[in-house]
């Protein structure tokens, strides 16, 4: 079963996909990151102003990312490179996944990628005030990643919002889940679980 989570910035994906590797520890899930996928910096689009802009399906490999979820799905391991902000090629590390009756891929363009929405057998999209999403990205880019806050409001306004608007939300209406990350998350979080058990259930019987 291939469970597929897509989301925003900030609107909690990561978050989710650990609480899930949790509940279905006893599957052993392989985890697959878009992340993981990101191109070269020299090969990143950039905008007016001369800014690489990290939010448009052209800033990571398409081909390599299907060619590796493919072959993952069909039962043969793979290795990829952990993806780590700013990270210099001598400090890359190589992961490799191994197959597993259960799957989760986690990314941005999970269904704007059609070869990719094709292979998901249960599709999430997370749902966020995107305010609540902003601060979550101002926390983690000044902190983490060194950006100013200047940099920060730039990149959202003029990259990540327009990406949003453009390649997500228009497929909202196509997932399986909407998981309303806010109040409601642990209620959202104990619906989703019994989803994925039915579907398991189905899938074994």
């Amino acid at each position: 079963m291939i469970i597929g989570i897509c989301g925003g910035s900030g609107s909690g994906k990561t978050t989710l996909l650990k609480r899930l590797c949790e509940e279905l520890k006893q599957h052993q899930p392989s985890i697959f990151s878009m992340d993981n996928y990101y191109l070269p910096i020299e090969q990143q689009c950039r905008d007016v102003k001369g800014e690489v802009n990290f939010d448009l399906p052209a800033a990571l490999d398409r081909k390599k990312l299907f060619g590796d979820l493919k072959q993952l799905v069909e039962g043969q391991s793979i290795e990829v490179r952990e993806y780590h902000f700013n990270a210099p090629p001598d400090r890359i590390t190589l992961l490799t996944i191994e197959p597993s009756e259960i799957i989760i891929v986690e990314g941005l363009f999970l269904f704007h990628y059609t070869e990719i929405r094709e292979l998901i057998d249960f599709s999430i999209f997370m749902e966020v005030d995107p305010e609540i999403q902003l601060d979550r990205r101002l926390y983690r880019d000044q902190d983490t990643r060194g950006y100013s806050r200047e940099a920060i409001l730039y990149q959202w306004n003029q990259h990540v919002l327009p990406c949003y608007k453009k390649y997500l939300h228009p497929y909202e209406s196509l997932a399986d889940f909407r998981f309303h990350n806010d109040s409601r998350a642990d209620q959202e979080f104990e619906r989703l679980l019994y989803e994925i058990h039915m579907r398991i259930a189905q899938k074994t019987h």
